[in-house]
């Protein structure tokens, strides 16, 4: 950097250079707003995914290209991908997408590889979601009375399910329920979206994970603890955080299998913890209140709230649940 050069331009001149790098045709599709997800494999192909369609193959890219957009990515960061370190995981510049990026030495093939998952670019209401078809008036009316309750939530769902666009709705809806509350968001990368008034905004870094953000988050002075997806042995101090007087909280967690798979989802994650308690069960029936499903259909690409599930505990070896709404047939 030069001595009278601010971080702001070098970041300005480095997005420009990725939208160089990019080239006008991929630029273009990835500003449609009905892409959600882009795609390039160490074979050269581009692949795009968008709202209600098929993947498809839309242009190819040289290795060299693919190789200088991971490398702007990363220098954007402060990073650098090598032979020695290949893969990067980070948000992408130019409006803070999820990018994963692999250079050849790991993509097995004659290039590197990429996928950008797209920032949502707006909150869909609940009622948005009944009017596409994606749920149910019972189910929104559902959703309604948990999130009255303070109840804590897990959105449940497969990879590109709609998971944390789901959760963003339902934040929305919390926010405009108890506009005066204080939120205390965690993530990986900075996909949930809260218009509340007071919250903060957290993130994980190479040297900060989760479980210190969550030990962070209850010093905050926090009304309710939001994290992005659930992936580890944080699963436990997220557990305690939502069982010490911090209800109603929202958290994403991957399974594939209905509602009930994200139970045992959580339980597997919390085994990872050091510190677990044993047995695990009767402690997430008291944190977890509700379990949201929600699936994308291969077929017909489109996605839809299979089902909601209330739990009040564990009992007799088994969670004491309730449906309160599926999806018809």
């Amino acid at each position: 950097m030069q001595p009278n050069e601010s971080t702001g331009s070098v970041k300005d001149r480095a997005k420009r250079k990725l939208e160089r790098d990019m080239g006008s045709e991929l630029l273009a599709i990835f500003n449609d707003p009905k892409t959600v997800e882009l795609m390039l494999n160490p074979d050269g192909t581009v692949w795009v995914e968008k709202l209600g369609e098929d993947m498809q193959c839309i242009t190819t890219l040289r290795p060299a290209q693919g190789r200088a957009i991971i490398e702007t990515v990363a220098g954007f960061h402060g990073k650098e991908v090598t032979s020695y370190t290949p893969n990067l995981e980070a948000e992408f510049p130019l409006d803070g997408s999820r990018f994963a990026g692999q250079l050849e030495t790991v993509a097995v093939g004659q290039g590197p590889s990429f996928a950008i998952r797209k920032k949502a670019v707006s909150i869909f209401t609940l009622e948005q979601y009944v009017e596409n078809g994606i749920m149910t008036a019972a189910q929104k009316d559902s959703l309604v009375n948990i999130i009255s309750q303070k109840k804590n939530i897990l959105v449940v769902g497969g990879t590109g399910s709609g998971k944390t666009t789901l959760a963003n709705a339902i934040i929305r809806e919390t926010v405009e329920q108890f506009p005066n509350d204080r939120f205390i968001i965690i993530e990986d990368t900075s996909e949930i979206q809260c218009a509340a008034k007071n919250y903060v905004q957290y993130r994980t870094s190479e040297t900060v994970d989760m479980t210190s953000l969550l030990k962070t988050a209850l010093r905050m002075r926090p009304d309710r603890i939001l994290v992005g997806e659930v992936r580890g042995p944080e699963a436990l101090d997220l557990l305690m955080a939502w069982n010490t007087g911090h209800p109603g909280g929202v958290a994403t967690i991957h399974a594939n299998k209905g509602p009930s798979s994200g139970l045992g989802r959580f339980k597997f994650l919390i085994t990872m913890h050091p510190k677990k308690p044993d047995p695990i069960e009767p402690f997430i029936g008291e944190a977890v209140h509700a379990l949201v499903y929600i699936a994308k259909n291969k077929k017909t690409n489109t996605r839809a709230v299979e089902e909601i599930i209330e739990v009040s505990g564990y009992q007799d070896g088994q969670y004491v649940t309730e449906t309160l709404s599926n999806k018809p047939i």
